[in-house]
């Protein structure tokens, strides 16, 4: 406990300029996140350019924990690609591969269906109440590369929620105690 100890004697030692300069140093530091996250938005073409792996559907490709970096480029979706979908903004985006496409000659509207490398089944189940296929609106952007493992920090984070908020307060309490 000395260190937070000496944390809080840090705090009441600052001065209100020295604390207004590390929250806004704080602010600028939040702002270079969101502007670098939208900026790759922009770059990717997709609304989530960095996906978790969250289940094990996808294994032995990709194992759960895994980041995967998205794009969304102007050619067509071909089967054999590892896509991430999203059905009506669900909290959970969904990982696997597409496994067949059918295009409507007269409308050139596609529809694709998708499976999991480690299910034994289609997605079907998967999809929204009454669709059997995914249409291109549906689909979030095709997986471009990965990170090994590096996903864990966020799984640990949403599952032990008392853990994010620790580590937000210590990465807070730092920021306003360091005197640099």
């Amino acid at each position: 406990m000395g260190w937070i100890a000496d944390a809080f004697d840090s705090l009441r030692s600052l001065d209100i300029r020295q604390a207004l300069t590390q929250l806004v140093n704080l602010g600028m530091v939040v702002a270079l996140a969101v502007m670098a996250w939208k900026c790759l938005i922009c770059v990717t073409g997709t609304e989530s350019p960095v996906v978790v792996v969250l289940s094990g559907s996808m294994e032995p490709g990709f194992q759960r924990g895994d980041i995967l970096f998205l794009n969304m480029g102007k050619e067509p979706i071909r089967a054999g690609e590892i896509v991430v979908f999203n059905f009506n903004r669900s909290e959970i985006p969904i990982v696997h591969r597409v496994i067949e496409l059918h295009e409507r000659q007269d409308t050139r509207e596609i529809s694709i269906l998708t499976k999991g490398d480690n299910n034994d089944e289609n997605d079907r189940v998967l999809y929204a109440k009454g669709h059997l296929w995914l249409q291109k609106q549906h689909i979030m952007g095709r997986a471009i590369g990965f990170l090994p493992y590096v996903g864990w920090i966020t799984i640990v984070l949403t599952e032990i929620p008392v853990l994010k908020y620790l580590l937000i307060g210590a990465l807070g309490l730092f920021a306003l105690t360091s005197k640099e």
